[in-house]
């Protein structure tokens, strides 16, 4: 009977979840799609899914986040922001630890989620893993972007792993873009994301979201052909925090 309880109670707030993203974005959809018409008004829209949408998900799932600064990000300066992939709330705790507006480079199938896929397709850079073109297309995108004082998001991981994989193996993109647009890398940590809502249906609850933001590792004299160590580095870096939080 406990174990009845207790899958109820976890389905319910996955169910929670889902009503929670839906909310805000219909509510405000005529204004999202006004500030998502012209990449001029992104900043308007990256104010409103960071202070409105992650801020009502995140509090009202009851996961209140805690974040530790190693190094502040400067108004105005543009970064690429790496972390490891977790959870569905990675993406509202991305942006909610940056207040300095970025975009996601994401994959292509998150288009088509009803509801979030619509404005996902219409904010953000998408990539098709499998499609060489996609890929080249990408840091187009993102130097435009960059030319326009934003920053860049990248999950390295290309994805959310296996429950039972801790940090899967990073892909070049992030560190081969630092190194082209010589901009630091923001290394983050999300200690507690897939313990409060992962993949697993019958799983997850309230709590602390923990982030530690590492010291930004500057790209301005690394060369192209060095970017394995440096994703390497990054890489290492999160992993030893996890597993001694393990």
């Amino acid at each position: 009977m406990r174990t009845f309880f207790r899958r109820t109670g976890q389905l319910l707030y996955r169910v929670w979840f889902y009503i929670l993203v839906a909310i805000p974005i219909i509510l405000f959809s005529p204004l999202l799609i006004l500030l998502s018409i012209s990449e001029k008004t992104y900043p308007q829209f990256f104010w409103l899914a960071r202070n409105i949408w992650a801020r009502m998900i995140l509090y009202g799932m009851g996961c209140i986040p805690k974040i530790t600064w190693q190094e502040n990000m400067e108004r105005g300066k543009s970064y690429v922001l790496v972390a490891n992939h977790t959870s569905m709330i990675d993406i509202m705790l991305m942006l909610w630890v940056s207040k300095n507006p970025f975009v996601f480079i994401g994959k292509k199938e998150l288009m088509n989620i009803p509801v979030f896929g619509f404005f996902y397709k219409r904010v953000c850079i998408l990539v098709d893993r499998g499609d060489s073109k996609s890929r080249m297309a990408v840091y187009r995108k993102a130097q435009r972007r960059l030319n326009q004082g934003l920053s860049i998001c990248i999950f390295p991981e290309g994805g959310v792993p296996p429950e039972e994989v801790v940090l899967d193996t990073f892909k070049d993109g992030a560190f081969k873009m630092a190194i082209a647009h010589k901009i630091p890398i923001v290394p983050m940590v999300f200690y507690d994301n897939k313990k409060r809502f992962s993949y697993t249906i019958y799983s997850g609850g309230p709590g602390i979201l923990r982030v530690k933001v590492h010291l930004f590792i500057r790209t301005d004299n690394v060369m192209e052909n060095r970017k394995g160590e440096l994703r390497d580095r990054v890489r290492a870096l999160i992993l030893k925090d996890i597993q001694e939080d393990a």
